[in-house]
């Protein structure tokens, strides 16, 4: 059986990436999702082992020490990780696999993956100016973290220049944006 692929599917905070996959799942119900782990408070509406499996800080670091993920990352006071198990079984399967990813994650993974086994795909959603609305709706916070997330922006915007395909995401082009990734995803999988 032919390995599956990993899709890490990259792009800024606010830029879409969740609506944007939800919209290739409801066509494309073969594709595998990755569960990300996080040792972020559960938001209103999220499930353990859906959104992600919320975990404490010291069962995370116990997993860091273990060797159980593919990549994590450190991101405002929080850890962010993908667990090797979801990925390796699912590529073993033959599937496409998604993760919405942080691009540090995506650096690491590039640097550990055989490369015929990834590809990059990074959600566009404009300059940060059309982002800050979406950002601050989607929790509240003070400037000073609104300031972390525009220069964390630019590092991310930065890595759309390493991605295998881009797919833009600009307000009011949503339907747009969901067909022209379902599109690169048929693409991927041939």
């Amino acid at each position: 059986m032919k390995r599956g692929t990993y899709i890490l599917v990259v792009g800024p905070t606010g830029s879409g990436k969740n609506t944007l996959i939800n919209a290739a799942r409801e066509v494309m119900p073969d594709l595998a999702f990755a569960v990300s782990a996080t040792t972020r408070a559960m938001r209103e509406g999220e499930q353990d082992g859906v959104n992600y499996y919320f975990l404490s800080k010291e069962d995370f670091e116990e997993k860091i020490a273990e060797g159980a993920f593919l990549e994590w990352a450190e991101y405002g006071g929080n850890y962010y990780g993908t667990l090797r198990s979801e990925i390796e079984s699912a590529l073993a399967e033959g599937k496409l696999i998604l993760s919405d990813i942080e691009v540090q994650g995506a650096r690491l993974i590039r640097d550990c993956m055989p490369r015929e086994e990834y590809a990059v795909v990074f959600i566009d959603a404009g300059p940060w100016e059309s982002l800050v609305e979406r950002v601050k709706a989607r929790a509240p916070m003070t400037p000073e973290e609104l300031e972390k997330r525009r220069l964390r922006y630019e590092d991310e915007s930065s890595f759309k220049a390493e991605a295998d395909y881009i797919v833009q995401n600009f307000d009011g082009k949503k339907e747009e944006a969901k067909h022209a990734f379902v599109e690169v995803l048929e693409k991927i999988k041939g």
